[in-house]
This record gives structure tokens, C-alpha cells and sequence, in this order.
């Protein structure tokens, strides 16, 4: 409680009824109000008439934009066994910890590299719907189309090389009708460089159902990791329907 207002109270608690203050001592008074609530809306404490823009922050950008947390100057793989190579237990664990990692394809590379190879989508009993990569830049057109109410996962393959790739995961945020309707954000992991490339697949999900489901979508798709760096954004549409889309 601000001290102006303590005093206010303790004012109206007195029997006998104050002087009338000088013009200049209620306009000082007045000023300083005034500037306790502003020091309010600066440190964050929204009011109720006016909010400062900061408390209408975007939730996208909030998730997107983690704490960050300094873990010292970026080490490349080749580096990373040369040190204390001499302590054989450590050499074991790091190799363990790295995998098959071909130092030959990693040289002095700080910075990782991910290359998304393929999205598909399952649902049991159809047949994969695979996705084409690359997208077309300002292509047209609906990606793909879903049945409402039918169960399905996402499947991503994905090569990693040059160094460490730390908490890569995939967001995605899908509209209708201009409105945001749904964001899904799943962790794939910490993967090192290796020949062979990485498959994840996501846990089943439903596509929604009813009258109000159905209809077009758009959608954006992102691949980024810890330090924020995309690999891959991907905007399209895509239909809800009654039924699959025929085969033939």
C-alpha cells in the first residue's frame, strides 16, 4: 500500500476536520500520485484502465524465446575427445555419449546442422501420407486433407552433422478462419552427428470432429533448437473433411 494512501486513511480516521490545504500543496500532492501509479504501470502491474503493452505479450513469442542459459563458448566434437584423452574413462564416456560419430564429416564445425529429409503422417489403417520437401515458396494450395475424428501421428526424419544439435523441437500453430486454434509444441531431443539419419514419431492424436471442425486450415510449422536457430518453417493449408480423400 502506497504511502499516500496510508495517509489518506489515517486522515479520515481524525475527528476534527482538516484546514484546507494551499492550491500548490494539492497540486504537489496530486503530481505525486500520479507518478506512484505511473512507477506502477512501469514495473509491470497492469491497471485496469490503461495496460501498458508488455501485459499483452505474445504467447508464440513467450514460448519461443526460452530463458537462456550460458553454457560457455561452443566446443566442436573433434576438440571435445581431444581433451583428457589420456583419462580413459572419460574418452569412454564421451564416445558413449556421442555415438558413431564420423570426425572426419565434423572437422572444426562449431555450429550444427540439421537437415529435415521427410514429414509424413500416420493413421492406421490408411495409407502414409507423405509430405513434399522442399515446399514451394508461395505455393498454393491445400497440403494434404484429414478425416475428422481419425487418429494419427506425425513422423519426421531428420540428418544431424557438423556438432551437437541441443533440444531440438517442433512447434506448430494452426488458424481457421483467421483465428488461432490450436499450437502444439513436442521436444524431439539432443542428437549428435551420425551417418545413418534420426526417425521420431509423435504420440497419436485425434483431428477433431462436428460440423464446426471441418473446413480449411493454415498452418506454420517450425524446426528450431535451444539457441532459438530454425531449420526448417513451413506455412500451408490443410482441409478437415467427412471422409479421406480418394486413393485412385
Amino acid at each position: 500500500m502506497s504511502s499516500a494512501v496510508e495517509a489518506a486513511i489515517s486522515c479520515s480516521k481524525v475527528d476534527v476536520p482538516a484546514a484546507p490545504e494551499p492550491e500548490e500543496a494539492a497540486a504537489s500532492k496530486a503530481k505525486n500520485a500520479a507518478a506512484e501509479h505511473g512507477g506502477d504501470a512501469a514495473n509491470g502491474k497492469c491497471g485496469e484502465a490503461t495496460p501498458p503493452p508488455h501485459c499483452h505479450e505474445d504467447e508464440e513469442d513467450e514460448e519461443e524465446a526460452p530463458k537462456v542459459i550460458d553454457l560457455g563458448p561452443r566446443v566442436s566434437i573433434k576438440d571435445q575427445l581431444e581433451k583428457d584423452k589420456d583419462d580413459e574413462s572419460l574418452r569412454r564416456w564421451k564416445e558413449q555419449l556421442l555415438g558413431s560419430v564420423d570426425l572426419n564429416s565434423v572437422g572444426e564445425t562449431l555450429e550444427p546442422d540439421v537437415k529435415i529429409m521427410s514429414l509424413s503422417i500416420l493413421s492406421p489403417g490408411r495409407p502414409d501420407i507423405f509430405l513434399p520437401l522442399p515446399v514451394e515458396p508461395n505455393a498454393k494450395g491445400v497440403w494434404f486433407t484429414l478425416k475428422e475424428g481419425s487418429p494419427y501421428r506425425l513422423k519426421f526424419t531428420f540428418s544431424v552433422s557438423n556438432n551437437i544439435v541441443s533440444g531440438l523441437r517442433y512447434t506448430n500453430t494452426v488458424w481457421k478462419t483467421g483465428l488461432k486454434v490450436d499450437r502444439a509444441k513436442e521436444m524431439l531431443g539432443t542428437f549428435s552427428p551420425q551417418l545413418e539419419p534420426y526417425t521420431y514419431v509423435t504420440p497419436e492424436d485425434t483431428t477433431p470432429s462436428g460440423m464446426f471442425a471441418r473446413g480449411s486450415y493454415s498452418a506454420r510449422t517450425k524446426f528450431l533448437d535451444d539457441d532459438r536457430k530454425c531449420y526448417l518453417e513451413i506455412n500451408y493449408t490443410f482441409d478437415i473433411r467427412r471422409e479421406w480423400p480418394s486413393t485412385s
